[in-house]
């Protein structure tokens, strides 16, 4: 990764003729239209791109965003054209991903088009998953304008939809030509959205980076007063440890990717029993499965009860939930069982070995998954 303490971060996601790099900085948009011809020129669909279709939602269209990605396109001689879809989880199905593919036939779409996703985790999942299946396969352009998005969603190339019961079940993988993130658009963001991405922040702390995690806990005064440099070295440090996972293990066939799941197994459940944009969101979920996850590595004598706590005495400090309790544990373990890491029947979940280090393992039987969740679902759980 290539940086300074206060100018712009590149970080290289090196996929072959995938590859692809990820831009972070605070301002900088004068540099678009650039970085844009370049990225565009790498490949054969954008070397040919004449057209783009800016997909967002509502919140993120009275934003500067979209038209600063609308500049630097039509700076470029590239025409486009804007969908606004609703905010929240509710719009990540295929019921409006057909809306937009209708966009794009009317638009005259053909596959050299350009899908530009500016927004949080949802447009950039849902137009992701637009442009890896359109005319089977449109160039893709990443504006991530969430912490949860710029760290973790906009990195990676899994892109996808949900279904009511199981979430981004529907999917592919489809490399992004380029990801250009501004912390800049932090500044505005709502506390539990912040609070949302510190989620995934930390948990590239515990499965890859012992010291990122103690710097997380030395500064998270200053991170939560949103001081510009230290967003760029949250957002630039984890876009590196996602870059060096997804370089690996692009389509999750070795293994190695799979830790980019810690916590998510049974978050991905919080999330889906709950309701999808209902009490917990992403980040919301992934802390508070990291917290159980943890509790089963305890259970599994990996972990000592410390290792746990230092995990939810870093949480609670971003203000982040850290108890299961209310929930039903039966559906949560009913959802877990269609999780996608699942093999041979059995439930296999993300687990701590050690601050820096996580296993992907089905050590934990059903039964032990239904003790876990039953005692930490329990209201008076601690």
């Amino acid at each position: 990764m290539q940086r300074s303490d206060e100018g712009p971060a590149t970080v290289p996601v090196s996929l072959g003729d995938r590859s692809y790099q990820v831009e972070v900085s605070d301002g900088g948009w004068d540099r678009l239209p650039g970085a844009l011809r370049g990225a565009l020129d790498r490949s054969w669909a954008g070397r040919g791109c004449r057209k783009a279709l800016i997909l967002t939602d509502d919140n993120v269209a009275r934003l500067p965003y979209p038209g600063l990605v609308r500049g630097a396109l039509e700076a470029l001689g590239i025409e486009a054209v804007q969908t606004i879809v609703p905010h929240g989880e509710a719009s990540k199905g295929l019921a409006t991903a057909a809306s937009i593919y209708e966009r794009l036939v009317a638009f005259s779409a053909d596959r050299h088009t350009l899908v530009a996703a500016v927004g949080g985790g949802v447009i950039g999942d849902l137009g992701g998953f637009v442009a890896a299946s359109f005319a089977r396969g449109l160039p893709l352009f990443m504006v991530p304008t969430t912490l949860l998005a710029q760290v973790d969603s906009s990195v990676g190339g899994k892109v996808g939809v949900n279904l009511p019961k199981v979430k981004n079940i529907v999917g592919a993988f489809h490399q992004p030509i380029a990801v250009w993130i501004d912390v800049a658009s932090l500044a505005d963001l709502p506390d539990r959205e912040l609070r949302c991405g510190l989620a995934e922040v930390v948990k590239y702390g515990v499965i890859l980076d012992a010291p990122f995690f103690e710097e997380l806990e030395a500064d998270a005064g200053a991170i939560l007063a949103r001081r510009p440099s230290n967003l760029r070295r949250i957002v630039a440090r984890s876009c590196e440890l996602k870059a060096e996972v997804v370089s690996k293990d692009e389509r999750e066939e070795t293994g190695l990717r799979a830790v980019l799941n810690f916590g998510h197994t049974i978050g991905h459940a919080v999330e889906a029993t709950s309701g999808y944009g209902g009490d917990f969101q992403h980040g919301e979920a992934v802390a508070v499965g990291m917290v159980a996850e943890s509790r089963l590595a305890e259970r599994l004598g990996w972990v000592d009860a410390s290792f746990t706590a230092r995990l939810i005495g870093l949480l609670e400090r971003f203000g982040l939930p850290t108890s299961l309790r209310g929930l039903d544990p039966s559906r949560l373990l009913e959802s877990m069982g269609r999780d996608k890491k699942n093999k041979g029947g059995r439930i296999r979940l993300v687990l701590p070995r050690r601050l820096g280090a996580v296993e992907l393992t089905d050590a934990a039987g059903v039964d032990d998954l239904r003790a876990l969740l039953d005692d930490l679902c329990r209201a008076d759980a601690p």
